[in-house]
Order: C-alpha cells, then structure tokens, then sequence
C-alpha cells in the first residue's frame, strides 16, 4: 500500500482570478445657497368670526339666510315682528310734534314779552320767564327727536343683519322663538374664511438658536417681502397658493414653551376649512454655503452617531463621520464633517467595507444604469 500511496501526486492550487473593483453610486458635494425651511405644526383659523345677537328684544318672523352660504356685510339674516317698534315710531313722532307746537307757542310769547318790555310796558321778570320757557320748549324738542331716532334704530334693527362677510353657519334659533336685546346666545355664526388663518407654532430653544445663527453670519435672514410660507395638507398634498408671514408673538407659553406663529393664505376656492390640522413650511433663513446629502446617504456608526462613506483620492472607502441637521426636500443638511468636492457614496453599501477600493460612478448614471422608472422617464424626457 506505502508505494501505490507514494505514488499519488496532491492536486496543484489554481490561482484565484483578481476581483473587478464594485462599482459604487456617488455624488459629489457642492456648497449652496439653501432657504432653511422648518415644518411646523399648525391649525387653520378664519380671519374674523362674528356672532349674530339681536339688539332689541322680540319674536323672530322669518329668516332670511341659507344655511352654509356666502353672506355680505349688512345682509338681512333675520326678521323681528317689526308692528311694535311701528308703533313707537309713531308715537315719538307724535310727541315730536306736540313738542314743536309747544316750542312755537313759547317762541311766539317770548316776542311779544321782549317788544313789552322794549318799551317798559311789561317788567324785566315776566321778559326772563319768557325766555326760560322758550329754552324749555327747545330742549324738549330736542329730547322727542332723540326719542324718534331710538325708535327708527329699533324698527331698523328688528332686522338683524350680517355684521361681517363671510359663511354664514347653522341657524341656532327658528320663527317664533323669542329673542332677547343683548342677550349672550347668538343667532347665528359668521367666519370670514379668504383670506384664512393658519396658526402654527415653534420651539423657543429654536427660535433662540436661529437667532444665534443670525448674529454670528451663519445664517443670512430673508427680506420680509420675500419670505415664502406655504402649507401641507392632512393628505401630503401641498397647497398651491403661498402665504406670507404676518407676525410672531411676543410671548412664550409657559406650558409648553412654544411661540405661535401667523400666517395668512387666500382661499378661494374654500379648501381650508377652520380647525383643519395642517404642516407649515416657512422659510426662516438662508444658508449660503448649504451642504446636503440624499437621506440615504446618511448611515449610523456603532455609537448611533451619523456617518457618510467617501470615496478618497486613492479610490478607497472612508467612513466619515458627519452632524447633520434638519431633513429638506429628501435632502439631509449636512453642518460639519463634509467640505467641498468629497465623493459621497449612496447607492451600493452592500458591495464594500471600509478600506475597500471601488469604483466611483454618478449616482444618476448608476440610477439610469439599473434601469429605474424615473430614469426613464427623466431619459425619454431628454430625447
């Protein structure tokens, strides 16, 4: 058996063919100006809300509004039975002229005392009196007319009328129901809906900390006339008609710290609705030498801290550590580790470790290249 064995020859090692390089998805990172965008939470809010109360006391007749429509300032909503504020119109009127008889008769008398007592045929005392009752008489007519105009504004508002544009909302009382003057029930609702409200609110600490930006030349602030605030509906949809920034309250809340914020948006067509949960995207600053990477660039190292893989000069992979800052249109910004020109790696971890050489392709090449849908399209836009 030894000689058969010393006879076998051991099967020589075939050498392991070179691997090819992997290829790699990166993007090459450029400084630019960015408007810094915050997210904020808010809520829509009409632009003035008016109750409807009725001035003077009596039993609704009619009403005159539908329900859920458009209604103008000075619009009759309601009908109060109108007989009787008639009446007392009629009866101020009445006194008005009874007064002005009197007022004539005193007017008369006060002549003929003052021609008597021009020529010392009645005495200076009978010419006195005549002159008080006169003014009587004239402060008399003045109190009817002030009770006819109290009469004409009651019989006016006996119809109760719209006090603002707007939608008018549901109707809280019906005919026959009897109202009272300035009681603290209201009729009806009315919230002036274009332009609308959108009331949302922000962190002190990050209200603090854009101003520390600010100051420092980190950040440049945008022109009053300029700043851009727009809004994320419940659905993600955005709505198409930017709004502007009207003003930010001077005081905190104490319970949760925030500060609230306006803004105010024209709507037309009536899709923002009171109390609408809504996303504010408001532009607070620009950063002119912004660095962002794609959100899936960013990757988290053993401590949970945030890196980026670069490709360095020699074609070799780095891991990078980086701080970022907020998410903006896909984008993370980045705001240290990362300067101008470093090969970011984003498509095709799985081909690579630390230390490895790859091969650096555009990212958009190698998106066009594994054939995706919007690459084709953005392709079949080109030709």
């Amino acid at each position: 058996m030894a000689p058969l064995l010393a006879g076998c020859k051991e099967p020589t090692a075939v050498a392991a063919p070179a691997t090819a390089e992997p290829e790699v998805g990166t993007i090459t990172v450029r400084p630019q100006a960015r408007a810094i965008v915050r997210e904020l939470p808010g809520r829509i809010s009409p632009t003035r809300v008016a109750d409807v109360r009725a001035r003077v006391s009596g039993i609704v007749v009619e009403r005159l509004f539908q329900q859920g429509t458009e209604v103008k300032a000075g619009d009759p909503l309601y009908r109060i039975d109108p007989k009787p504020f008639e009446v007392e119109l009629q009866a101020s009127q009445a006194s008005l002229d009874k007064a002005n008889a009197a007022l004539d008769l005193a007017q008369a008398h006060a002549r003929r005392i003052a021609t008597l007592t021009s020529q010392r045929a009645a005495p200076e005392a009978e010419n006195e009196k005549a002159i008080g009752a006169q003014r009587q008489a004239e402060a008399e007519v003045a109190t009817r007319k002030a009770d006819l105009a109290r009469a004409r504004l009651n019989l006016d508002y006996a119809t109760i009328r719209a006090p603002i544009s707007g939608v008018v909302g549901a109707a809280l009382v019906s005919e026959g129901a009897l109202v009272v003057q300035n009681e603290t029930t209201s009729l009806a609702t009315i919230q002036q809906l274009d332009p609308i409200y959108a009331d949302f609110t922000q962190s002190v600490s990050e209200m603090n900390k854009l101003r520390r930006a600010f100051d420092s030349g980190d950040l440049d602030r945008i022109q009053p006339d300029a700043a851009k605030v727009r809004l994320v509906l419940d659905d993600g949809k955005v709505y198409p008609v930017a709004g502007k920034l009207l003003f930010s309250e001077a005081k905190v809340d104490a319970h949760t710290g925030q500060v609230t914020l306006r803004g105010q948006f024209a709507n037309p067509h009536r899709e923002l609705l009171p109390g609408m949960y809504v996303r504010v995207l408001i532009e607070q600053g620009i950063d002119t030498d912004s660095i962002a990477v794609p959100q899936q660039a960013i990757q988290r190292d053993a401590g949970g801290g945030s890196e980026v893989f670069v490709v360095k000069d020699d074609g070799r992979i780095a891991a990078q550590p980086v701080r970022t800052g907020a998410v903006q249109d896909g984008l993370w910004l980045i705001s240290d580790g990362l300067k101008d020109g470093d090969r970011v790696v984003v498509d095709g971890f799985q081909k690579f470790v630390p230390g490895d050489k790859v091969k650096a392709k555009s990212w958009v090449d190698a998106d066009a290249g594994a054939g995706t849908p919007s690459a084709a399209k953005s392709a079949q836009a080109a030709r």
